[in-house]
This record gives C-alpha cells, structure tokens and sequence, in this order.
C-alpha cells in the first residue's frame, strides 16, 4: 500500500508523522518475514486520531506495528500501510514507586532502568523482546511474571469513539496471554506500580532468567518466541517435543531443536511455510493428544 495523495503526504509532517516509503516488514520483525508497505511513524502520540480520522477519509486501510517480536506477516505488497509509535524521551519517568512509561519503550531497557532505580518485579519479562506497548496487549509473561501484574493505568487510542482515554488497571481484564483490550486500541503509555527492592538482588534474578533462556531458547535466531499458548494443565512445548518435532520443518520453517515450541527462520522462510508448519504441527498434536493448539503468535494474512 502506498500513500500517493498530496493532500495526506503534506500534512504528515504537520501531526509529527515521518514517512518511510516502501518499508519492508521483513526487517522490522522478529522472525525476518514480511512483505512491503509504506510505514508512518508517529512521534507526537496527542495527534493520532487526527491521523487516523485522515487515513479513514481517503479510505487508506491501516494497521499498527510495535516491537515487531510476537508476529507473522504475509509476504509481497501489503494491503495496508503501517503505523508504528515512536518512543518519546524521555521513554520512562519514576515518581517513588510508580513508572510512567511509553508503550513505544523497549522492554528489556524498561526492566533494567528500573531495575537501577531499585524498582523490581518484572526480572522474568528481561528477555522478552519488543515494545512495552506490545507486552500489555498479550500480558506478556515468563518465569511467573505477568505484566498486567504491575499496571494501575493505560493510556489507549480506542477506535469506537475515536478519542484518546485512560484506563484504570481494574478495568481491564488481564488472563493468560490475553487482555480485554480491542483488537483496534492502540496502546500509548502505561502506568506500573513495583515494588521495591535492592538492585543487586534484582540482577541475581534477571541472572538466573537470562540463563534458563540461554540454556532451552534459541537465542540469536529468527524467531516469533512461543508459537502455541500451552494448553490447560499441559505444555506446548512437550507435546510438540513428545512427537519428535524438533527439527521437522517446510522449507526454511522449522521447529527449534532447543525448544519444541519455539520455531525459526532458517534463512529465506516465507510466511506460507511458517504457516504450513504451524498447521501440520498442529494436526499432529490434535490426532496423537486430541489437544488442539491455539496460536500465541500474531498472524497477518494479505
């Protein structure tokens, strides 16, 4: 999708809207897959319904972009163009135990500058990738650690009324990798209650969760982190490896031989591979276990 109209082109830089042309999502995601589109990324976050209110005038269809870290994306010229929030700086502002944070913020960098302010509680989520923004979507978490733990407010763009509002914590609904947010809200900066502790025994901590990763992730690939939620009482993970999965691949897509759940771009994986692998794991594990597998990574079909 490609934004041609004059009329849009000249008032982007007028809402705080830089344009990137014919970007690839290739480059901009986690797994090295996706096809092509023209990317505006927004740096004054106030003038999103503005923005928005002007793409739905001209009937450009949009969706939203964060860290890139927990999606598949279909390959060639993309039907819509992305949007993608551009952190402010500062990203993160401490008022005793609260962090105000922009939801464009990494989170690993979010994790450790609170860490060094001796605010603790999320070391389980330091070897999540992506955005803060994209980690309270999913309610990202590991090690025994959930986001939603730790959030008292959202400031979010809702699409129904166009307007942007600030949720209460209790008002949203946090589950297993899942919250009450719409699937068009997009999320701008959160407010997170931590609690206090020591900095050294904070890095004890991200220590301990950095190795268990190091030892049954791979690291270092192109990967989307776990492709299936576990299901109730039992692990993704184990079914797929129980199967002896580790390895079985379509193309370049191919599940990871250091954790069975976890599966990697070889090299040159479109997104039809992944998604021929992520069906025939599937069918396998239903016909062997009788457990059908729900996605946790984001799919983009064209």
């Amino acid at each position: 999708m490609r934004i041609e109209q004059p009329r849009i082109v000249a008032v982007l830089p007028e809402l705080g809207v830089e344009l990137r042309a014919e970007t690839s999502l290739a480059a901009l995601t986690s797994l090295g897959i996706g096809g092509t589109t023209d990317l505006l990324r927004v740096r004054k976050h106030l003038f999103l319904p503005q923005l928005i209110q002007l793409l739905k005038s001209e009937g450009i269809p949009f969706r939203f972009l964060g860290g890139g870290s927990n999606l598949l994306v279909a390959n060639g010229e993309l039907p819509w163009v992305m949007l993608q929030l551009v952190a402010g700086d500062p990203e993160i502002r401490l008022e005793g135990n609260y962090a105000f944070v922009d939801a464009a913020a990494d989170l690993g960098r979010t994790v450790t500058f609170c860490a060094k302010n001796n605010l603790g509680g999320m070391e389980g989520l330091i070897g999540v990738p992506g955005t803060v923004g994209g980690a309270l979507r999913m309610n990202a978490g590991a090690y025994g650690t959930q986001m939603g733990s730790f959030v008292r407010e959202v400031k979010v763009y809702r699409a129904p009324t166009g307007e942007i509002e600030t949720l209460r914590g209790e008002e949203i609904r946090f589950d297993y990798r899942h919250t009450s947010f719409a699937a068009d809200d997009i999320m701008l900066a959160v407010k997170l209650e931590l609690p206090s502790k020591a900095y050294p025994e904070i890095v004890k901590g991200i220590r301990i969760c950095n190795e268990k990763r190091r030892a049954s992730q791979p690291i270092g690939q192109k990967s989307a982190g776990c492709i299936f939620k576990n299901p109730p009482g039992a692990s993704a993970g184990r079914l797929i490896d129980e199967l002896g999965l580790k390895g079985f691949h379509v193309g370049d897509a191919c599940v990871s031989d250091r954790h069975a759940n976890f599966f990697i771009n070889r090299g040159t994986s479109s997104c039809a591979d992944m998604l021929a692998l992520i069906a025939a794991v599937r069918e396998k594990v239903r016909s062997n276990y009788g457990v059908e597998l729900e996605e946790e990574v984001v799919v983009w079909r064209a």
